[in-house]
């Protein structure tokens, strides 16, 4: 009877540095989309995500919709370096925990359990970057309050200095309750649709990379909708609006609704194919090179 293979072994360098070029490639496909959805999720005072996008553009131009995105450039790098490292290290503990396998090809409920594992390392990059993001990207708004940021670092030192740390990391539990089902949602999605469509696993193939991405992305964003509008709306209320995570849930519907938890499902969908393609056809071209270089 043939011997199993041993499990793939994980290169940390190359693993962290990949995610790291999916995060830039993200970032620059898909942070208008992003800008639209916050605004939407955060305000009553557009019609819908075409008007949202008209008096956005009105005001302040086609760079309008990339306010804000200096933030997830410098947070989301090393926040999807993070992510994907911290993906191969759930699989790396998914082998140790069953070292009796008889396959060494992962099952889906198996990626899906080192997808949702993560978003918990993830999370601590994850919030303040997404908390001085949200501030940036609503705080000229009809309604807003408090000072206006003149960029990331001033806003993340203000909020430090009014706050504390603790005001940087507002919206961590919300932040939790989307990204662990959404992570694991989104690499198996990945994961199926790659081992769908991949001809050959030692070869690189960019429309089976770019579509396994794109739709990654969908599947994330399909399910991480309502925990993502309570968290923009705690991370870009004043300090004190919201008790927690419940409370801010409970007072959306109560004021506005079961569907006010939807709000930004477009542009938050529109946004997840385009900007995953590129954020996964970044990490599979830069592991492509590194290969070759070491």
């Amino acid at each position: 009877m043939a011997e199993t293979k041993a499990p793939p072994k994980m290169d940390q360098a190359k693993s962290f540095l990949s995610g790291g070029f999916a995060g830039i490639a993200t970032v620059l496909a898909g942070h208008p989309f992003d800008t639209l959805k916050v605004r939407l999720q955060t305000s009553n005072q557009y019609k819908g995500l075409a008007d949202c996008f008209r008096q956005t553009v009105a005001k302040d131009g086609l760079l309008g919709l990339y306010r804000g995105m200096g933030a997830p450039l410098v947070g989301v790098t090393p926040m999807f370096a993070l992510s994907f490292w911290s993906y191969d290290v759930g699989q790396q503990l998914v082998y140790t925990f069953t070292p009796s396998r008889k396959s060494n090809e992962l099952t889906m409920l198996e990626f899906a359990i080192a997808g949702g594992f993560s978003a918990i390392p993830t999370t601590v990059v994850t919030t303040p970057m997404e908390r001085v993001k949200v501030v940036l990207q609503t705080q000229d708004q009809a309604g807003a309050t408090g000072r206006k940021y003149k960029g990331m670092f001033d806003a993340g030192i203000g909020m430090v200095r009014e706050g504390g740390i603790a005001s940087l990391y507002r919206g961590t539990i919300a932040t939790l309750a989307r990204d662990v089902p959404g992570s694991a949602a989104y690499f198996v999605a990945y994961e199926f649709f790659h081992r769908l469509l991949r001809k050959d696993s030692e070869s690189l193939s960019i429309p089976a990379v770019l579509f396994s991405g794109g739709m990654a992305g969908v599947a994330m964003w399909s399910i991480a909708i309502p925990p993502d509008v309570i968290k923009s709306r705690i991370q870009a209320a004043p300090a004190g609006t919201y008790k927690g995570f419940i409370d801010c849930g409970v007072k959306i519907i109560a004021q506005e609704g079961p569907g006010a938890l939807f709000k930004g499902l477009g542009p938050a969908l529109l946004r997840a194919f385009p900007a995953n393609a590129a954020g996964f056809l970044g990490r599979a071209a830069s592991l492509e090179v590194m290969h070759r270089l070491w």
